[in-house]
């Protein structure tokens, strides 16, 4: 099993930045792919970026330009998010798939206010 802790997250306003952190523990070596999606209130839950475990990324069209996924060699990775908007508002979800299977963390609220 994987277990995942996000944080980082917060309140900020319009065109500013935040920089969310995933810390994966348990069965790490199992992962494939670890990615970040978001869930703003009434919508259903998106991709926002995907990272490989060879580092190939891949983002949703509405933060590219703003938002860079990035790793380290062995349990966190991190979403940098710049020129925020308020669209971006909802809660960050950390996700990994792998071996072990599918998993997510519990989550951490963005509020971008205008």
């Amino acid at each position: 099993q994987v277990q995942l802790v996000e944080s980082g997250g917060g309140l900020v306003q319009n065109g500013e930045s935040l920089r969310l952190s995933c810390v994966a523990s348990g069965d790490i070596y199992s992962i494939k792919v670890m990615g970040w999606y978001r869930q703003a209130p009434g919508k259903q839950r998106e991709l926002v970026a995907a990272i490989t475990e060879s580092g190939f990324t891949n983002y949703a069209d509405a933060v590219k330009g703003r938002f860079t996924i990035s790793k380290d060699a062995k349990d966190t990775v991190w979403l940098q998010m710049d020129s925020l908007e308020p669209e971006d508002t909802g809660v960050y979800f950390c996700n990994s798939i792998g071996r072990a299977g599918e998993y997510w963390g519990k989550g951490t609220l963005v509020t971008v206010s205008s």
